[in-house]
């Protein structure tokens, strides 16, 4: 994986591919540049830290298109469109389906480098949650049927004499379950314990 943040330039237009390349291209960014959107998802790297710089009209797929695949995909990169100025509203919808921003040709370049430096602290966010979830899945994963039947009444607000009745079992064996729980979990309290459920984005509450 690159150290430099990777500025992926999806554009037609060689002059437009050219100039972003002379801007970012240097010690602080990898530029990688495509002239379509099809030779894009073909060579489409899932790197981090990465944002897509993506022209909204193009020949053959769209930018539109191509946003549209990534999100099928499960390719949470950022997404920055370059538009024309009758473009407009198509990037203004593009954004409520989850691209970042968008910037006019002709663009201005402390717009671009700003758009630039959001998306990628966003895609640093994402990497993040993702890195997260992961963690707590495989502690979740580590929790016995019993265990993870626990933790889900634990969650639900259950005290610990409600849990026993609905599980059949002792309050003092809810209680060893309980201590398992939070010990594979590698919380110290049941607000942490929530905020675990929750960062794995689990459907713990049945």
């Amino acid at each position: 994986m690159s150290s430099k943040p990777v500025i992926h330039v999806v554009d037609d237009d060689d002059a437009i591919r050219d100039s972003i390349i002379w801007l970012l291209d240097g010690e602080r960014y990898s530029v990688r540049t495509y002239a379509t959107g099809e030779d894009f998802l073909a060579r489409l790297e899932h790197l981090s830290p990465a944002c897509v710089i993506l022209d909204i009209r193009m020949p053959g797929m769209s930018g539109i298109e191509v946003h549209e695949q990534l999100t099928r995909n499960g390719v949470s990169t950022p997404v920055v469109f370059v538009t024309g100025h009758g473009d407009v509203p198509m990037a203004v919808e593009a954004i409520k389906r989850g691209a970042v921003d968008f910037i006019e040709k002709p663009f201005n370049e402390q717009k671009l480098m700003s758009v630039i430096e959001r998306a990628l602290e966003l895609d640093a966010q994402n990497a993040g949650q993702v890195a997260a979830q992961s963690v707590v899945a495989a502690r979740l994963a580590k929790l016995s049927p019993r265990e993870r039947e626990v933790l889900d009444l634990v969650v639900k607000g259950k005290m610990n004499k409600t849990i026993a009745d609905v599980m059949n079992i002792s309050i003092k064996t809810v209680e060893a379950h309980r201590s398992k729980v939070m010990e594979k979990m590698c919380v110290r309290s049941l607000a942490e314990l929530v905020q675990a459920v929750l960062t794995a984005g689990d459907p713990a509450p049945r």
